[in-house]
């Protein structure tokens, strides 16, 4: 066997020295040699192709959950857990960045981390578009493919100024030798979203309107448009930074929305539960982009099994959510003419709140939800059949199948509803029309409902009218009646998804995260304890178990008084979050980023207020 490898060794070194020059200078097979790659549509598309992981996340993959509704998008003032709530962020950490090519994010900014690998990545595309592929491609492939690069690059930066503000803007790739540029400050997000601004312009006005199956086009492209230009536009203007830009970035949150509506492509014809729990979104009316998970390929994610019942959701539903979801006369629940409006009971609230509640929540009590109330709106109602057996893989461990819906027509017109209002209200713009809530709302909610929603008693909720507009007595006094109501039906629609801690940063209303505002954030719904989930009334459970009734008395479990357990759920050993600031609305900078800057002789300015 030594011999052998002598042998082997021996040979290899003649076969080295005798091959000829042309034949050692051969391009690798498993990597691309850049000066050689950009020869035609499809080498930048697989280049481009690198982008749809990092921002069509979906329900991410495996066990991860950057991104990811259920078990990444915990952090928002729908949701009580047991004991401690988590904080905003209290000090400057001591490194905050990488230069690695993953999603990694901040799951209390709901936004990426101080990366601009990803901005590079976007400026290479470009680069390389302009030096080496534009010459192989027709005129239209080159602003195609120009028009994608921009609108990675604009996504990116959209996400990084919802987390850091001003951050550096990079108009093209720089050298490793260029300190000034790398080691540039920041630029103010005004101007970086100027720029953003004005790549997403090109890319609605270049950008193929098909190029091919479940592919970024012109509608998916305009959908995103939408939703990050009415961030930016409520940012700044509830914020008070800059009302001319405000305007802007809301005018263009109207017209990108207008672009997929206007297109009569997309409806709201499936019911609700399908869009979260379907194993194949293929051909689904109301969604614009989706991703596959597969077993095969073993593309699989475990959002389903954090849905499923089993799984525990130790920050769940609070009854400040609760109560914000309106009763199916289309009134709030103080008003409404709809019998038991004003029971909070589970199995009441599913016949008498909007559809949506039904197709979020388990009609039951379950312990394994901090608050009882369990939202399976991840799950199919099959996968609850199986709550205290094995799961099969589509529903159990990390081997789920469903595929995610990545951008639906909802968000679309809530956007554009939304941004409509902001600039009839503050801008002097066109005022909202019946026929506008019609195309909104009222489309959202005229979405049929399934078999088994119509066999509890679900019904459709009623028709938002702008000539008899609902009162509710909780609406926030610096808001109007519409823009109450068009909030409102964001937060039914998209609870546990990405939207709520950015729409209440942009709003200026992150104080609603402080539990102390409202004493129903430390409450659940209503229970009968011993009727409806009595292995809480066990020996171990004396002086832990409480219920507080509608008085507002608390009544402790002793042991003897389980008949006397009736009142809204009081959520174990819940204590608020820690005191926070006007500073939580942005994230600090690494003092490592900062010290780095200095020892190069460069200067990095710290976020404001820390």
């Amino acid at each position: 066997m030594k011999h052998l490898k002598y042998i082997c060794s021996f040979l290899a070194c003649v076969f080295l020295f005798s091959c000829k020059k042309d034949v050692l200078d051969r391009p690798p097979l498993t990597s691309y040699a850049d000066n050689n790659y950009w020869r035609n549509e499809d080498d930048i598309r697989m280049y481009a192709n690198a982008f749809y992981t990092q921002y069509f996340n979906g329900f991410n993959t495996g066990y991860g959950t950057d991104y990811a509704p259920v078990t990444g998008y915990t952090f928002s003032d729908d949701l009580t857990g047991r004991n401690a709530q988590g904080n905003f962020e209290s000090s400057v950490p001591t490194s905050r960045g990488t230069t690695a090519e993953g999603a990694a994010w901040l799951s209390t900014y709901a936004g990426p981390d101080w990366n601009f690998s990803w901005v590079r990545k976007a400026n290479v595309l470009l680069d390389r578009l302009d030096n080496e592929a534009k010459p192989n491609i027709t005129d239209a492939a080159y602003k195609h493919w120009t028009a994608v690069a921009k609108f990675f690059k604009g996504f990116e930066y959209s996400r990084l100024v919802s987390v850091f503000g001003d951050v550096p803007y990079f108009d093209k790739t720089v050298e490793n030798t260029d300190m000034a540029t790398l080691y540039k400050d920041r630029d103010n997000r005004g101007v970086v979203m100027d720029k953003v601004y004005d790549d997403f312009k090109y890319v609605l006005a270049n950008i193929r309107e098909n190029d091919g199956v479940n592919v970024l086009n012109r509608y998916i492209a305009a959908a995103f448009i939408s939703r990050f230009m009415l961030f930016e536009g409520t940012f700044e203007y509830y914020h008070g930074l800059d009302q001319t830009r405000a305007k802007k970035y809301l005018e263009f949150a109207v017209e990108a929305a207008q672009i997929v509506i206007n297109s009569n492509k997309f409806t709201f014809t499936s019911n609700f539960k399908s869009l979260f729990s379907s194993e194949s979104l293929v051909g689904n009316p109301e969604v614009l982009m989706y991703r596959i998970y597969d077993a095969a390929l073993t593309i699989t994610h475990s959002v389903g099994s954090y849905s499923n019942g089993t799984e525990s959701q130790s920050a769940s539903a609070n009854l400040v959510l609760i109560k914000s979801f309106i009763a199916n006369d289309g009134k709030p629940w103080q008003n409404s003419t709809v019998a038991n409006a004003t029971s909070f009971s589970i199995a009441d609230l599913v016949k008498t709140r909007d559809s949506r509640f039904e197709a979020s929540f388990i009609d039951r009590p379950l312990n394994t939800a901090g608050s009882l109330l369990y939202s399976y709106k991840f799950a199919s109602r099959d996968a609850i059949k199986f709550i205290g057996s094995p799961y099969p893989a589509q529903w159990g461990s990390n081997t789920n199948t469903s595929d995610a819906p990545v951008m639906r027509m909802a968000e679309v017109v809530l956007n554009w509803i939304e941004a409509k209002a902001e600039l009839a209200e503050h801008f002097g713009g066109t005022a909202v029309g019946q026929s506008d809530i019609d195309k909104s709302i009222n489309a959202i909610r005229k979405r049929p409902l399934d078999a088994e929603a119509i066999a509890k008693g679900v019904k459709q909720t009623s028709p938002l009218l702008l000539a008899a507009m609902p009162v509710d007595p909780a609406k926030d006094a610096d808001v109007s009646a519409l823009l109450w109501e068009i909030r409102r039906e964001r937060r039914m629609e998209f609870f546990f998804e990405h939207t709520r801690l950015l729409d209440l940063k942009r709003w200026k209303k992150l104080t609603n995260m402080d539990l102390s505002t409202n004493p129903d954030y430390f409450l659940g719904p209503w229970v009968n304890v011993q009727a409806e989930i009595p292995s809480y009334l066990t020996a171990a459970n004396v002086g832990k178990v409480r219920v507080k009734k509608a008085d507002g008395t608390v009544v402790t479990y002793n042991g003897t008084n389980g008949s006397d357990m009736v009142g809204y759920w009081m959520i174990e050993n819940v204590a608020n979050r820690n005191a926070f600031t006007d500073r939580s609305y942005l994230a600090p900078v690494g003092q490592a980023q900062i010290t780095q800057y200095a020892d190069k002789g460069f200067k990095l300015t710290q976020t404001k207020g820390w």
